[in-house]
């Protein structure tokens, strides 16, 4: 188990430095007696620490709705697309002061199972082809977790 946490922050903070993001960070969903609540796990370049306190639940933050939906999520501007008060709805976004974002399921077993997220806190921008780069990456990263949801006939 240690080995793997190893391995997950190492990864995190490669591919942060491969591609110049700001933040990224792993959420991992939590047990069955737990209701599959997700918690950031592993993060590189954040702020603080803030994230290891954040829970998230199906459909609600950035991991929950990633983890809700299956999809990948970009938000090229935070402040354009999200608007006062909702933010406080993506309590990361807040607290690691993220600009740009993009967020990409992890998929295990035919399920979610984590969500990575990237993100910049200057005028860089998470673009789609960006995130579509990233997601064929991931399964040679991230094992055993893949970035697409692979058809039994896959």
């Amino acid at each position: 188990m240690k080995e793997r946490q190893a391995k997950y922050q190492t990864e995190v903070n490669q591919l942060k430095d491969r591609y110049q993001f700001d933040l990224v960070s792993l959420a991992l969903t939590q047990s069955v007696e737990d209701q599959f609540v997700l918690k950031w796990k592993y993060a590189a370049g954040n702020l603080n620490d803030r994230y290891k306190r954040i829970t998230l639940y199906s459909g609600k933050g950035i991991a929950g709705i990633v983890f809700k939906t299956g999809k990948s999520l970009v938000i090229e501007n935070i402040h354009k697309e999200i608007h006062g008060k909702d933010l406080f709805n993506y309590p990361i976004v807040m607290s690691e002061s993220l600009q740009s974002i993009g967020a990409i399921p992890l998929w295990a077993n035919h399920r979610v199972e984590g969500v990575l997220l990237v993100g910049y806190r200057n005028d860089q921008v998470i673009t789609a082809p960006l995130i579509e780069q990233l997601q064929n990456e991931i399964a040679a990263v991230f094992q055993p977790f893949t970035g697409r949801e692979m058809l039994p006939c896959e």
